[in-house]
């Protein structure tokens, strides 16, 4: 008797969204912030998000996990305007447009 398994759903739909996880779990880890820190950062890009009428279903998730690393990281000094829009320029267009990094800084 064979049994089938059936193949458990990407947790990632792009590669960019396991980067900025791991990008985020690796700088935790070396200490650059706290979980609580992390938490709160995240917790702030989903109400915005809300407030903006953004549904909540999950679809811009690690968009705002890249906004809570962006914002997390100027706020801590480790990542300045600049650095941010000069990697910014260097991603895809599909995945750069998405983003929330404030458009006027890279203007």
């Amino acid at each position: 008797m064979t049994t089938s398994i059936a193949p458990e759903p990407a947790v990632f739909a792009e590669p960019w969204q396991a980067q900025a996880f791991a990008l985020a779990v690796k700088l935790f880890e070396l200490g650059y912030f706290s979980w609580k820190e992390w938490a709160e950062a995240l917790g702030k890009q989903l109400k915005t998000a809300a407030r903006r009428g953004e549904p909540d279903d999950g679809s811009r998730y690690y968009e705002h996990w890249v906004g809570a690393l962006e914002q997390l990281l100027q706020a801590k000094g480790l990542l300045d305007a600049a650095a941010l829009c000069e990697r910014k320029r260097a991603w895809p267009m599909r995945i750069a447009t998405r983003l929330t990094v404030n458009p006027s800084i890279c203007a």
